[in-house]
């Protein structure tokens, strides 16, 4: 494993008790960077366990992904034994973040008010689909779901798509994840400056709406409205990558520079002067025929011809992807974006890397992503427990 030079949230502990992606995404971030995360689990685990290929049960692909520099606690908070252990927990922590529901928080007696009670200087944030205050709130809330609900299915088919369909990437737990690490952060901020802990309500509509919406206000931005919501230019069905003699090209062809460039490359000197791509409104006005345009240019050459040309010309362009060609991208492969690791349970494992570069305070691997209840007795033990009072905790929990 890695040596840590220097982490940044050295000191500080998270109690996790989020599941699936967006909270431990969250906690795997101020892991990586020295927080002690502490990942509070039922006796059945995070359901990401159970996600196929594995090499032992409990242990999915995607658990190993999320849950690095993390130790694993297995609580059944029906029995009030494991309830104490969790308020002792809470106790010694700095932040709480879970994705439970908040009217089921508030019935176990860990409702903000409570968890303020018990530890005054206790960050806790709620993980939900939907913020307090709305008619959808209390409800659950899936990839799926919030990807219809910000209208990303409708995108898809107004750009072509045979009907509505999911982006088959889970971006909405993932960005939700982004924002609940960055709200983390900023509450440990005001904590240190002020002395002042809160709570903080993270949810995945709302975070989701704003990400969706940053791109396709249009002329709803404007009271009254200017015109219809929506990005031209990223709505056209023509928006896709551009199909050459022997495969596909991704081309970005975006200023009036790319625009001169691109037009003595296809013998079009005078493009500029078309009204329909003279500058980049236009472009963006008429982005059907702009689209259109390269598309028919493109078809001419091979993919190595066109990124060749193009990075003469510096017009941004990179080759089409695979799932599986993506391992081999020399870029990532240069920086090191994957890593080998050795697993003590799981054998090798390749893993990806955190993509930020940092000077002082860079991210390591101290932990691999824990077995089931692998750490409940060390942690009890170190909030003061008998080792043997541990072990009987352990065992009533299965784990």
């Amino acid at each position: 494993m890695e040596e840590q030079v220097e982490s940044a949230l050295a000191g500080i502990r998270v109690v996790d008790m989020s599941a699936t992606v967006m909270g431990p995404m969250a906690s795997q971030l101020l892991g990586d960077h020295g927080a002690d995360v502490i990942k509070v689990e039922s006796p059945a685990g995070d359901t990401t366990r159970s996600i196929p290929p594995m090499q032992h049960p409990k242990m999915g692909c995607t658990f190993l992904q999320l849950n690095r520099n993390k130790r694993s606690v297995v609580l059944d908070l029906k029995i009030e034994r494991h309830m104490e252990a969790m308020r002792d927990l809470l106790a010694s922590a700095d932040v709480f973040m879970y994705s439970v529901r908040p009217q089921a928080m508030a019935r176990l007696g860990l409702g903000p008010e409570d968890l303020a009670e018990l530890n005054p200087k206790l960050i806790s944030v709620s993980l939900v689909g939907f913020g307090e205050g709305g008619p959808y709130a209390g409800r659950p809330a899936y990839e799926d779901l919030i990807q219809g609900l910000t209208a990303v299915p409708s995108l898809l088919a107004r750009t072509g798509s045979p009907e509505p369909g999911y982006v088959p990437t889970s971006f909405n737990d993932r960005g939700t994840g982004l924002y609940a690490a960055h709200a983390i952060m900023t509450a440990l901020f005001h904590r240190e400056r002020s002395g002042e802990a809160q709570h903080v309500e993270v949810p995945m509509f709302e975070s989701m709406a704003q990400f969706v919406l940053g791109d396709h206000m249009g002329g709803m931005a404007f009271e009254p409205p200017m015109g219809p919501p929506g990005y031209p230019r990223t709505l056209t069905a023509e928006r896709r990558p551009y199909q050459t003699a022997d495969g596909y090209v991704c081309a970005i062809i975006y200023t009036d520079n790319h625009w001169r460039s691109f037009g003595e490359l296809v013998g079009r000197p005078d493009l500029l002067e078309d009204p329909r791509f003279a500058d980049f409104g236009a472009r963006t006005t008429h982005a059907d025929h702009t689209y259109a345009f390269v598309r028919e240019q493109l078809a001419a050459r091979t993919t190595a011809e066109w990124l060749g040309v193009f990075e003469k010309a510096d017009i941004p362009a990179t080759p089409l992807h695979t799932l599986e060609s993506i391992f081999d991208d020399p870029h990532l492969n240069a920086v090191g974006f994957f890593q080998a690791t050795e697993h003590p349970t799981e054998g090798p494992l390749r893993t990806v890397r955190g993509p930020v570069g940092w000077s002082k305070t860079p991210p390591g691997l101290r932990r691999h992503a824990p077995q089931l209840g692998e750490h409940t007795v060390d942690v009890l033990v170190e909030l003061g427990y008998g080792k043997d009072d541990a072990a009987k905790i352990k065992r009533e929990g299965g784990r």
